[in-house]
């Protein structure tokens, strides 16, 4: 068992107090960290060389400040080949680890269990002609994911992400996100052709094609504050 800096420092203390990592997780340096609004961040934090995960699924992650540290469900925003993983969360006051996680700054530590779950992945859809995905607020986290994975092309003609919020400025992560993909060497030629983004605020009518049970899949992921970040998924094929 090691011991690693509290990403927190106790209040009224000089210098951050140390608790010990606990066994059976991996210990992470946080990389970057990126403000949207008051209510929404993302980072990033360093991979371990022995970490497998398929896009779409999450993760338990957690602080080192305290003898037994809170974890919570996240799901991993960057894809299966990223170097780094990326996590966009919600700050929920007085939440027992968003509190602190939104504190985060480069060089901090980031606990992280080694076992990655979850159902919202490809190999979950059967075959199909248009993949849907629906979000709400960091329910996009996942397709994130997905997006930025070449299977996804592969498997389909058309990907259409949908993504609403309460606000304008809380969908800036995901149209810079789609924007980044364009120009990724390599999915971008594959996203310029085949994915679609609709936002909740939108000038004009959405036009999207028609889904069939027969050619079109999709997949559903939200997120509630009010509930403390209480993530429910479904896929419908």
């Amino acid at each position: 068992m090691s011991v690693s800096p509290s990403a927190v420092p106790a209040e009224g203390a000089t210098e951050k107090k140390t608790f010990p990592i606990p066994d059976g997780v991996f210990a992470e340096t946080v990389v970057s960290v990126k403000h949207y609004t008051d209510r929404l961040f993302k980072f990033r934090v360093t991979r371990p060389p022995s970490f497998r995960f398929r896009s779409g699924e999450f993760v338990m992650i957690g602080l080192p400040n305290a003898e037994k540290p809170v974890f919570r469900a996240y799901s991993v925003a960057s894809p299966s080949w990223d170097e780094e993983l990326e996590f966009f969360s919600i700050k929920v006051p007085n939440g027992p680890l968003t509190e602190h996680l939104q504190k985060i700054q480069v060089g901090d530590t980031v606990l992280m269990r080694k076992k990655p779950t979850g159902t919202l992945v490809l190999d979950a859809l059967v075959p199909g002609k248009r993949l849907y995905m629906f979000s709400t607020g960091t329910g996009v986290a996942p397709f994130a994911s997905l997006i930025r994975d070449p299977e996804t092309y592969e498997k389909f003609d058309e990907v259409i992400l949908t993504q609403t919020c309460r606000e304008v400025s809380e969908l800036a992560y995901i149209k810079e996100l789609v924007e980044d993909i364009r120009n990724d060497p390599l999915v971008g030629e594959f996203a310029a052709e085949k994915l679609t983004l609709f936002t909740s605020r939108r000038a004009s009518p959405m036009s999207a094609p028609n889904a069939s049970p027969t050619c079109s899949r999709a997949a559903a992921c939200s997120s509630c504050s009010t509930c403390r970040r209480s993530i429910r998924s479904s896929i419908a094929a």
